[in-house]
């Protein structure tokens, strides 16, 4: 239930309409971050932010050039100026913590051109404690009711040459591993051909965001867009000698433009989270809280969840996701006959239904269910390929679904597009239909390949208005969506709580398979300051037989108790338990993750350092029980942790499950330690990681 306390005032100051500049100042509530806003001599804006009275984004300016019309970037005067201040708290449904704070100080400065046309131009600026956002709105124009965006010229003018983490500016994947460079030596161009992609467009030296930075002084931002709807998703692109980050918005080759909008319409938040240290980048809320409150009302219908899988069996080799091929995968043939290797068997999903209903898991995905995967790769033309709704001979989804529940687990649908999105538009009604009449809940989309129709790419405003279709046709039939090949998370998961999860990072499965042997181990210890800063991530951690068996070239670069951490670490309101059940069987570890939580009253970041370690604590909803986890790259290090967070007066059973002494990513990740131990509120703890290494502790509330 929303608990709103909110104070609003209204001042409005008149300027003249006068070529000489003028300033406005908006401060966050405590006073930390401020940002400046002024009109310029010839008429173009400008703002910059300060932290602690320190310039952290220099005088930079702000324009658009059109199609039909000539750019806004000058000739503007500020007409009228109002602030407002809001101080609420609202619940999260689901979440990293039931209660959010939202209160932020917001400046609207409405600017007019002094020449004909005379467009009127809005900016508002809201000023958080842990950070600053802004966005334009355009108004209305007479005779004209919409107009096409060429270029956003947004500009975040650097003031030092930032220690940054990036991936290049991709129009088509987020997959990219991070990289640790200065600004000035950021080179996107270097990051293409990649051919472990299955799609990649780099056009320019630009990022995609977040993208976060670390100072000398041990100051953090991170640069982000929230609200991202009906619009191109933003890049970042990258001046070296300047040290200039400028918005670059991904295009359509098809159209030849960035965006086209009907009159009058609001752009995204960009968004620039501010830290003094890398933990508070974690713990800040800004990109929720730059969205719209809850649309859907009440989504009880949907449970995070732990799930399983025929899924991780495909990438290993086992099994395949069709059911029928040729010799030629990327020739087409109606020659077709069954492998004897399709995973998405009735009686291989009963195995892992059962797995699931043994060991507290709730959900199982079935990856390579429906008919069309044959021909749904390395084809040209991929419209039509999949059905939605007809499953393989050797599939009976109504006896799998009454299995399942029959033994209290829900069943996750699986939706493959091939990237042809036109495709899974005619049959989404008719696919949640089925869903919602079968009661099965939640769906993983995936958008594998170049999108089509061609020219689309997967972060332009077509497919922002796809994904956003999908959603908001899954949300009227009680259905939840974990997106791959997604378009950035932005915070929408506010407004559109189902929105559950989605990809866009380089994931597990590249350690499964990837021409450079997989992700190395500095990889999470980046993903959790920079992409997951963005929303909730189906990483699909726990692989108990890192080796890969079969996978002489490749292995999972962790131990088996960082595959552990990784439920509190990574977070997710759905979290899988990625390997096969019979890597399970008589593993002691396994009780932690049967134990762990998915849903979460608070959480508390204990400490970290973006691309070395980190270590996150939190408490489960409902049990009140507590989890730890905590991570290093390829670095042994020991953690202290103070568990100063618990709850006075409680007690708790605690099992630590850590490093062994001789455990190693690369010669001996298995080796593992578990030990139960006295743990209460005030208490510490020192525990050695080892290199890749990782550490998981559970805290469950004794019961008289």
């Amino acid at each position: 239930m929303n608990k709103t306390l909110t104070l609003l005032f209204l001042v409005g100051i008149l300027i003249s309409c006068t070529k000489e500049p003028a300033q406005l100042l908006v401060t966050s509530p405590n006073g930390t971050n401020s940002i400046d806003f002024y009109v310029s001599e010839d008429g173009t804006p400008y703002y910059f932010v300060n932290n602690n009275n320190k310039i952290v984004i220099d005088s930079s300016s702000m324009n658009f050039d059109f199609k039909n019309q000539k750019s806004l970037n000058g000739n503007l005067s500020i007409i009228n100026s109002t602030t407002n201040t809001i101080d609420e708290t609202w619940e999260m449904p689901w979440g990293e913590q039931r209660e959010v704070m939202n209160h932020y100080n917001e400046l609207k400065v409405e600017l007019e051109e002094t020449e004909a046309p005379n467009r009127k131009f809005n900016i508002y600026f809201r000023a958080y404690d842990d950070g600053v956002g802004f966005r334009y709105e355009f108004l209305p124009q007479q005779g004209i009711d919409s107009i096409t965006i060429m270029d956003e010229n947004t500009e975040f003018q650097l003031t030092e040459d930032y220690t940054t983490f990036w991936i290049p500016g991709d129009w088509d994947i987020y997959e990219h591993l991070y990289n640790t460079t200065k600004v000035s030596e950021i080179d996107a161009i270097s990051k293409r051909d990649n051919a472990d992609l299955a799609a990649t467009y780099i056009p320019e030296n630009a990022v995609n965001t977040p993208v976060t930075m670390r100072g000398a002084d041990g100051l953090h931002l991170s640069f982000h867009e929230a609200n991202l709807t009906d619009y191109a998703g933003m890049t970042l692109k990258v001046d070296n000698e300047s040290l200039l980050l400028t918005s670059e918005l991904v295009g359509s080759d098809r159209t030849g433009y960035k965006v086209k909008k009907e009159l009058p319409f609001k752009t995204p938040w960009r968004s620039i989270q501010i830290a003094d240290n890398a933990s508070d980048l974690i713990e800040s809320n800004l990109i929720v809280n730059l969205n719209e409150p809850n649309k859907l009302g009440d989504i009880s219908w949907f449970e995070p969840k732990k799930y399983v899988g025929i899924w991780w069996e495909m990438h290993v080799g086992k099994s395949t996701w069709d059911y029928a091929g040729s010799q030629d995968m990327n020739t087409f043939t109606n020659d077709l006959k069954p492998t004897g290797k399709h995973g998405a068997t009735t009686e291989n999903t009963k195995r892992y239904i059962d797995f699931a209903a043994k060991n507290n898991i709730k959900g199982v995905l079935v990856e390579g269910w429906n008919t069309g995967w044959e021909h749904w790769i390395g084809f040209e033309d991929r419209e039509g390929v999949f059905d939605f709704v007809t499953p393989y001979p050797d599939y009976n989804l109504e006896e799998l679904n009454r299995y399942a529940k029959e033994k209290g687990v829900e069943i996750i649908m699986h939706h493959e597009t091939s990237a042809a999105p036109r495709t899974y538009e005619q049959q989404l009604d008719t696919a949640y239909q089925l869903m919602n009449q079968l009661g099965i809940h939640s769906v993983k989309t995936g958008y594998v390949g170049k999108i089509i129709p061609k020219g689309e790419y997967h972060h332009g405003q077509w497919m922002v208005n796809h994904y956003r279709k999908v959603l908001e046709t899954a949300a009227k039939y009680n259905v939840a969506i974990n997106a791959h090949e997604p378009i950035k998370a932005t915070g929408i998961r506010r407004t559109y709580p189902n929105a559950i999860a989605r990809e866009g990072l380089r994931g597990q499965e590249f350690n499964a398979w990837s021409a450079d042997g997989g992700n190395p181990p500095e990889h999470l210890p980046i993903v959790a300051f920079t992409r997951m800063l963005a929303g909730p991530i189906d990483f699909t951690p726990g692989v108990f037989d890192i080796d890969i068996p079969g996978k002489e070239n490749n292995s999972v670069n962790t131990t088996l108790a960082q595959q552990l951490a990784l439920y509190v670490v990574i977070y997710s309101p759905v979290q899988m338990a990625c390997d096969l059940p019979e890597n399970y069987e008589g593993q002691p570890a396994l009780q932690f993750i049967r134990d762990v939580g998915v849903d979460w009253e608070e959480t508390n970041v204990l400490n970290g350092e973006v691309g070395d370690y980190v270590t996150i604590a939190r408490k489960e909803r409902e049990t009140g029980n507590w989890f730890v986890g905590g991570i290093t790259d390829e670095n042994a290090r020991e953690i202290t942790i103070d568990f100063d967070f618990l709850d006075d007066g409680v007690d708790y059973e605690a099992i630590v499950y850590k490093d062994a002494e001789d455990s190693h990513y690369k010669n001996n990740p298995t080796a593992i330690n578990i030990e139960e131990i006295d743990i209460s509120p005030g208490s510490s703890l020192t525990i050695p990681l080892a290199e890749g290494g990782g550490f998981a502790i559970s805290l469950m509330k004794k019961h008289d």
